[in-house]
Formats: C-alpha cells, structure tokens, sequence
C-alpha cells in the first residue's frame, strides 16, 4: 500500500475531512488532497507529523510493504471506526451506474413537476380569451387533471428511484472507509466529469435567470395589441424554460453528488453527513408551501420564485446544522 492510500485510509478512520487533517497539519487542503492523489509527497516534517496524528509508526508511512500498523496513540476521539463501512470497487462501480441513472430520471420527475400546471394554465387562458371553442371551466378542469397526471408520474420516478437506491442509502448517512484503487477511480471520474457539471450548472442557473424575459416581453406586447392570449404564453414559456434549466441543475448535482458520496467530500463529507440528517423535512416544507401558496392564489408564474428563495435558505440551514452538530462533537 502506498503512502497515498495510507493516508487515506487513517484519514477516514478518524473521520476526518481533508481540510480538518489539513488544519491538523497547519497546510492547506490542496496539498492533503495531492498527497491523497499522489501528485505529491509530504515532506520528512510532515510525515512525522501524520505518523503522530495518526497513531502509527513512520517506517508504516514511508515505506509500501508495511501494510498493517499497531497504533501506538489514543483511541480514536469519535468512536467513528466502529460505524465505518468498507465500499469494494464492485460496489463503487455498481453505486455509480445507478446514480447515472437515478439523475436522468429524478431530474425527469422535477421537470414534470414545474411543467404540470402549463397546460391547465394555456387551457383555461386559452378558453377564457375565445380561442378554444369550450369554457373557462371546461379548460381549467382539463388542465387540472393533466397536472394530477404529470405529478402522479414524477412521484412514481421518486418512489422508484428511491427504492432502488435503497441499497446504497448507507453512502449518505454512514461513515465509508473505501478499499485500495476505488478512490483513485473516483477521482479520476470526477476529474472527468468537474467540466461538464460546471457548464450544465451555468446554463441551469442562466436558464432560471432569464425565464422571466419572455413573459416581460409577452406583457408589453399585450399592452400596445392588447391581446389576452400572450400574457398566459408568457407564463407557460417561463414555466418551460425555467423547467429545463431546473432538470439541468438537478441532473448534473445528482451525478457529482455521486463522486462526492463516494470520496466523502463536499455535501457528504462526514460533517455534512450527521447536519443533513433532516435535509428531507426541510425540502418537504417548501415543496407544501409552494404548492399551497400556488393553487390558493394560482400565481404560478409567481410562486416558482420560491425554489431560488428556499436554495439560499437552505445555504444558511446547513450551515446552522453544521455548527450544533460541531458543538456535540
């Protein structure tokens, strides 16, 4: 084993995060994670330092056919080595494929969820303008039952997928100790992938922004044509874009939450971990606020300002969360 995974490895045993080893160690996380990777080599100073950290001895450190350690220091201070959970390359590679999956669909379900209300909205615009031959009550209650249809839909995607996640939900809350080369294959993906998670980022986060545009410019040409039809086009066009950018967000955080779980790094690293224990209770509220507020008044084109308002909040819950889970420490 070389120096790289060793480091790893008792990294994790303590259930530290690269930046608290590299506090530990007065570096910054940079040089921890190229240690890790092993683009880089600490230096005699710094091996001592990790041979004293970790309880073992520095000929286990430097030299690759020591594999075992008797640990000469304390216990480790969290007790975490009796809930960590070994992951095997089999299983990482199994975890990953599923994740890919479970992004394409999950985000298929949010997006069905944001576009349910379109058509109820075009019907009953439509109906009340005189362009389709039916009342407004008529297109309203069609609409309506098209929404029930497409939420039916996305719910099934989340059951589903939640079921068969089920075997992997221990990635999320329990503390993993990953055997020798899957966090090398981890990295190596995640490296890959880094470019293309921050473009679809940018163009989900853009999308979102510039939703609104369409319907501004609807608005005024209702004003000066003073037709009744394009304000209900508005809406729906900012319904649909702000859909797309919202499955592109979903579907791209979903796959490189996947390498996080795995590499215990970002929203799942083991802090995060025990201060996303009621994330669900959280993200459940605002979805029953946004749909009370939205069929109480049916400002739809309104109310979706709700999700940007909750993910800002939800910056500042964490890291509530993260504090007390510090202070029981």
């Amino acid at each position: 084993m070389i120096l790289a995974d060793k480091i790893i490895e008792n990294r994790k045993k303590n259930g530290w995060s690269q930046e608290e080893l590299a506090d530990k160690l007065g570096v910054s996380r940079q040089s921890v994670s190229k240690w890790e990777s092993a683009q880089a080599i600490p230096d005699m100073k710094k091996i001592l330092q990790l041979s004293e950290i970790f309880g073992v001895s520095t000929d286990y450190l430097m030299k690759d056919s020591i594999e075992t350690a008797e640990p000469y220091a304390a216990p480790v201070e969290s007790g975490l080595e009796e809930t960590v959970r070994s992951v095997s390359m089999e299983e990482a590679s199994e975890f990953l494929v599923h994740n890919e999956r479970a992004a394409a669909k999950i985000s298929l379900g949010v997006m069905l969820c944001i576009l349910s209300p379109v058509p109820m909205i075009f019907l009953g615009g439509l109906a009340e303008s005189g362009h389709l031959p039916i009342t407004e009550e008529t297109g309203g209650i069609s609409g309506l039952a098209v929404l029930l249809i497409m939420v039916a839909c996305a719910v099934g995607i989340f059951i589903s997928e939640e079921m068969k996640g089920k075997k992997f939900e221990y990635l999320e809350k329990a503390d993993i100790d990953t055997e020798y080369g899957v966090d090398g294959m981890v990295r190596e993906r995640s490296s890959a992938y880094s470019e293309k998670h921050s473009r679809l980022l940018i163009i989900g986060i853009m999308l979102c922004v510039i939703a609104v545009i369409p319907l501004l410019m609807l608005q005024m040409m209702h004003y000066s044509n003073n037709t009744d039809v394009l304000p209900v086009v508005g809406v729906c066009l900012l319904l649909i874009t702000v859909a797309i950018g919202v499955r592109l967000i979903v579907l791209t955080c979903i796959r490189q939450g996947g390498y996080d779980k795995l590499l215990e790094t970002g929203d799942y690293s083991r802090i995060n971990k025990r201060a996303g224990k009621y994330d669900g209770i959280y993200w459940a509220i605002v979805t029953a606020i946004y749909l009370g507020w939205s069929f109480i008044n049916m400002r739809w084109e309104i109310t979706w300002v709700v999700w940007p308002i909750a993910g800002v909040l939800f910056v500042a819950y964490r890291e509530i969360m993260k504090a007390i889970v510090r202070t029981r420490q």
